[in-house]
């Protein structure tokens, strides 16, 4: 075997991936927060691009076909542009600015120490409680390392932390979840020694719905341990959930596309106002006429036109793009639209790529973070993606989403006393045409957060 260097010439295709397509690719699969995001740090680095007011009624979308051209023209008007510029001494407010930061549990807690009766030594050990309670409400810190790290003796603790767990969101600074339930019961004067002896020990019991166990060890009929075991569970088990945010800001959904029922028919519009508008400086006007006479003024501009150019049009595309792809849903997905979660089809991303005439791939982009308002909520495109099982008499079958949708119906109407298990489930379903196993059942009833039969049995 001959082995060497030698230079060879062929001809092939393939696909060149230019900085453009890249760039187009990435807008593409961006939200409308991380374009934002995107298009604020191509305003710093492009002098050329300037962000329009979606507000402003005079904004006109410009075409970037032709901004190369007439930029260099000396009958070139700019007039429209310099509509957009504002003093430099105007300032505009708007309450919608401005947001109060989000209150934490230790914040909470600590503004009602402040407000408390407490002392001296005995606000100091308050204060070190408090720093030690996780965003659930639980204390962490042990009791040997409150008393090692404050000095204290164990009835200063716990006549403290009976303080604490008296506050508001009663239970906060508990150090288990059967202490937690047993101070909301005192707190409202229904603690009883028998409630207190099935906290102890009887907690997995309770989770488990073992009914009959719980009524045989307390020596009492199943019916009036079923009681104590509802109000256990009206209880709050995490007291401090509400703050477990621990300060974050509410993230908000905006939706790219908006759908409305208009005589009949299902209507859609893009929602401009979550896009950026990008125009060109009008600043940039003055240095056209030197551009002639200064090449590398004039490579310098082309450069910046140029991205500017392909920026507008890759957000350009992406809006009429993720506009196609939610067209092509809502028209495959019309009977979800007008009857409910039940009549939801099954659909692939290979479905609506062959009706659009585009790649899968570019379909996945166009549908992940990307959201609709319809009549029925907000949904991400992604939603309307699911597998399924089939049907009899039905080619398309019918989602999995739909199927958790008949399956939650079907548990809302059973007896409690006699709840239906999986298996009969899988009958009932059969009878509706819908063929599906045991395991299937099992599986979307737990993503829906139902427990077992025998879990869900009353007495």
């Amino acid at each position: 075997m001959k082995l060497g260097y030698e230079l060879k010439i062929e001809q092939k295709q393939q696909l060149a991936m230019t900085p453009e397509l890249i760039q187009a690719i990435k807008i593409l699969q961006l939200n409308n927060l991380d374009l934002n995001e995107y298009v604020q740090n191509e305003i710093l680095e492009n002098p050329v691009l300037e962000e329009q007011s979606p507000a402003d009624p005079e904004f006109a979308p410009v075409n970037m076909d032709v901004i190369r051209d007439h930029i260099v023209e000396d009958d070139y008007d700019d007039a429209n542009y310099r509509k957009w510029e504002i003093s430099p001494d105007h300032e505009e407010y708007s309450y919608e600015q401005y947001t109060t930061a989000e209150q934490t549990l230790h914040d909470f807690l600590t503004e009602q120490l402040q407000l408390s009766s407490l002392k001296g030594r005995d606000r100091e050990i308050a204060g070190f409680i408090i720093d030690g309670i996780d965003d659930n409400g639980y204390l962490e810190v042990s009791d040997e390392d409150i008393m090692s790290a404050m000095g204290c003796s164990e009835d200063d603790l716990e006549r403290v932390l009976s303080y604490i767990q008296q506050m508001e969101l009663t239970g906060v600074g508990a150090r288990n979840l059967s202490e937690c339930l047993k101070i909301q019961l005192a707190a409202r004067g229904q603690l009883t020694s028998k409630l207190e002896y099935i906290l102890d020990h009887m907690l997995e019991d309770i989770a488990d719905n073992k009914v009959s166990k719980i009524a045989r060890e307390v020596k009492l009929k199943a019916e009036e341990v079923q009681k104590d075991i509802d109000l256990i569970r009206s209880l709050e088990p995490k007291p401090g959930r509400q703050f477990a945010s621990g300060g974050e800001s509410t993230r908000y959904v905006v939706p790219d596309v908006i759908v409305e029922k208009i005589d009949g028919e299902y209507v859609l519009r893009s929602n401009d106002s979550s896009m950026p508008r990008l125009m060109v400086s009008s600043y940039y006007r003055k240095l056209s006429q030197k551009a002639a006479e200064d090449k590398a003024l004039d490579d310098y501009l082309t450069s910046r036109f140029n991205s500017a150019m392909w920026l507008i049009r890759s957000i350009e595309q992406r809006k009429q793009t993720i506009f196609n792809v939610a067209a092509a849903i809502v028209h495959y997905q019309q009977d979800f639209f007008d009857k409910g979660e039940k009549y939801l089809r099954t659909m692939t991303l290979k479905q609506i790529a062959d009706e659009l005439n585009i790649h899968e791939s570019t379909v996945s982009r166009a549908i992940n973070g990307k959201y609709m308002q319809s009549p029925r909520g907000v949904f991400e495109l992604r939603f309307f993606f699911s597998s399924g099982v089939s049907v009899a008499g039905s080619s398309s079958g019918i989602s999995s989403n739909s199927v958790k949708s008949i399956i939650k119906d079907i548990i809302a109407g059973e007896n409690p006393k006699k709840p239906y298990s999986d298996q009969e489930m899988v009958g009932i379903l059969a009878q509706k045409g819908i063929e599906i196993s045991r395991r299937t059942v099992a599986k979307y009833r737990e993503s829906l957060g139902i427990l077992t039969s025998s879990k869900r049995r009353r007495y």
